[in-house]
């Protein structure tokens, strides 16, 4: 009984410690879930730097920058004195989402990148170039709006559209390609209904209703492009 019971402490621990490898910081259930008290806490902190040091607490970036990824908060400048620690769900504790900033000249407000659609994009594109070096053209399938393109999985034998999930609808989101052969998450369909839950919106056509998303919900629309508003409709921004 004695061994069986040691064999059974050992297995225990063992499964323990596989347990730990096998989930690391980054698979944990908290760390993948936007607790409203963690970005209420990042955002005091943020307008206390803001006061005490007259700047915002980013990192730097260059101006060619997508919009939505131009100003990421830099933890090091809040921590400690504005903030005990970065959040369990930021990147930089072992989360899925980078902390943001957006309208930062009027009214800096913290956001988040959902990370996982950021390798979702990175992946596909890998699996773009490789097909463009091959064929040396990207898989361009059907003209979707002057240089928007869906995406031909046929011919890079894949056998079904590669999706993602978005975080605002939960739908599942397509991809699309710009004249470039660059990977893009088409939000259409979520600013669609953002406009039909929001029919006091100030948006005319040809503006960028992109901001409907962002200002309405914890996420910024990563991996975008500009989209305006057309017979109550989102469609590309195209100039």
């Amino acid at each position: 009984m004695k061994r069986l019971a040691t064999k059974l402490v050992l297995w225990t621990s063992i499964v323990t410690m596989l347990s730990g490898c096998l989930y690391p910081e980054s698979q944990k259930n908290e760390n993948q879930i936007p607790y409203t008290d963690q970005i209420q806490s990042v955002q005091t902190a943020v307008e206390q730097y803001q006061d005490n040091k007259s700047v915002l607490p980013i990192k730097t970036r260059d101006q060619e920058t997508p919009i939505y990824q131009k100003y990421p908060i830099d933890f090091k400048k809040l921590v400690p004195a504005f903030l005990q620690q970065a959040p369990g769900n930021s990147f930089e504790n072992g989360g899925v989402f980078q902390y943001v900033l957006i309208n930062v000249e009027d009214n800096p407000t913290v956001r988040l990148i959902d990370l996982v659609m950021i390798e979702k994009v990175k992946d596909l594109q890998l699996r773009i170039n490789d097909y463009r070096r091959k064929k040396d053209f990207p898989p361009f399938k059907e003209v979707l709006e002057k240089d928007r393109y869906s995406i031909d999985y046929e011919a890079m034998g894949i056998d079904e559209e590669i999706t993602v999930k978005s975080p605002f609808t939960n739908d599942q989101l397509p991809f699309f390609l710009d004249q470039n052969g660059n990977v893009h998450i088409d939000y259409s369909s979520d600013l669609t209904k953002a406009i039909e839950s929001n029919p006091d919106h100030n948006y005319q056509n040809g503006d960028d209703i992109r901001d409907l998303l962002a200002n309405n919900s914890f996420y910024v629309p990563v991996a975008s492009v500009p989209y305006t508003v057309e017979n109550d409709k989102a469609v590309f921004l195209v100039k």
